[in-house]
């Protein structure tokens, strides 16, 4: 814009100086010198009417001049003025808009379109400049998401991964305290089956055992930390099962603690992905364990319920709950959400993620999930039942 205005003040100066160089030319011919004789009385009179007629025509005539003068020089700075605007519009402001889009662009703004004018000289390159920018931009959010889908699948590994380091350091705290037990028998004199040496040595490896299970558990905590950004979908592949598989994988998990199975589980075959199942499970039994820390008691059942067409289906449920003190009524929708922990969990650790990765799995499995309170804390999950 600067260059314009410099423009358009040289032209404004630039002509008003023709101006008075023209007003100056007019006066000069204006004053002629009148060459005074000896006349007289009655030539006198004539020439003085003559005189008088003459300076009259002279008058209108450089009233014309001067008209036709002023008419000129104002063509002439109006062209001019047209000529200043027309070189701004169609070559000093699409370069001014080529160089901000370009700084703008280097700066790694992909997001500032550049204004495409085609009747200007830079109309199809603009165009050409401005596809480049889309490509570019949509270049970068390919990569963005690549970068986090990459970050995020590590984030879901980490944390399933927990679960089974947990299990392991529960299973060695277990071992550890019953030769613990058994070490203060013998020592005691009560008859034990192994030696004083082999009690030792067991408890040292179930001791590494544990300090190892601990360090992976560390381990994994600092990838998870870094990579808590976002949540990505990893593959989930059904297939039939026998439902039995369920009740073997809730009763494997009595390292956890009390677990109290009220009924049998019907017989049926469930579409699950066994893996992502087992997962599930083990994260609400752990949630369970590690915030109510009570007996656990699991039930199960068969349930009907209809889809948006109305057509019913099948589902095996399992039900999973403890005598804690649940979860306050207004955290209740949120407890699934991504990140999202209770007020009152500051002194557990954790990130949020273990109920949103159970409604997560559930869901993209073609199953359910849904959680209340009822003297404790009750996760119910509906796992579809196949045909």
């Amino acid at each position: 814009m600067k260059h314009i205005k410099g423009l358009f003040i040289i032209h404004t100066v630039f002509m008003l100086a023709v101006l008075l160089a023209l007003i100056y030319l007019f006066g000069k011919m204006g004053n002629g010198d009148v060459i005074v004789g000896s006349y007289s009385d009655e030539e006198l009179a004539v020439y003085k009417r003559i005189w008088e007629d003459l300076m009259l025509a002279r008058e209108a005539d450089n009233k014309r001049i001067l008209a036709i003068l002023f008419a000129f020089w104002s063509a002439l700075a109006a062209s001019g003025y047209i000529l200043l605007t027309l070189i701004y519009f169609r070559l000093i402001r699409p370069a001014q808009d080529m160089q901000r889009f370009s700084s703008e662009i280097a700066g790694g703004n992909l997001d500032i379109p550049l204004p495409v004018r085609k009747s200007n000289l830079f109309g199809s390159f603009t165009e050409s400049f401005d596809m480049m920018r889309e490509q570019l931009k949509a270049s970068r959010d390919r990569e963005i998401k690549a970068r986090k889908a990459n970050r995020d699948l590590v984030a879901e590994l980490s944390h399933d991964l927990k679960t089974p380091v947990a299990t392991i350091q529960a299973g060695c705290e277990v071992l550890d305290a019953q030769m613990l037990r058994k070490r203060k028998s013998l020592a005691e004199g009560s008859p034990v089956t192994l030696s004083s040496d082999e009690l030792d040595s067991m408890i040292e490896k179930v001791s590494m055992l544990s300090d190892k299970a601990s360090t992976i558990n560390s381990l994994v905590e600092n990838v998870f930390r870094a990579t808590l950004d976002d949540m990505e979908e990893i593959r989930i592949e059904t297939s039939e099962y026998d439902s039995k598989v369920l009740l073997d994988h809730i009763k494997s998990l009595q390292e956890y603690g009390n677990i109290i199975l009220e009924n049998d589980i019907p017989e049926c075959l469930v579409c699950i992905d066994k893996l992502r199942m087992k997962q599930v499970i083990d994260n609400v039994v752990g949630n369970s364990r590690k915030y109510a820390g009570t007996d656990i008691r699991v039930s199960f059942g068969m349930e009907e319920i209809s889809d948006m067409s109305g057509k019913k289906m099948r589902f095996l449920f399992i039900r999973i709950a403890d005598s804690g003190p649940g979860v306050k009524p207004e955290e209740l929708p949120l407890v699934s959400e991504k990140y999202y922990r209770g007020k009152d969990t500051a002194e557990k650790q954790g990130y949020g993620l273990g109920l949103y990765l159970v409604r997560t799995y559930m869901e993209r499995q073609g199953g359910g999930y849904e959680c209340y309170n009822e003297d404790g804390f009750v996760v119910k999950l509906l796992v579809r039942v196949a045909g």
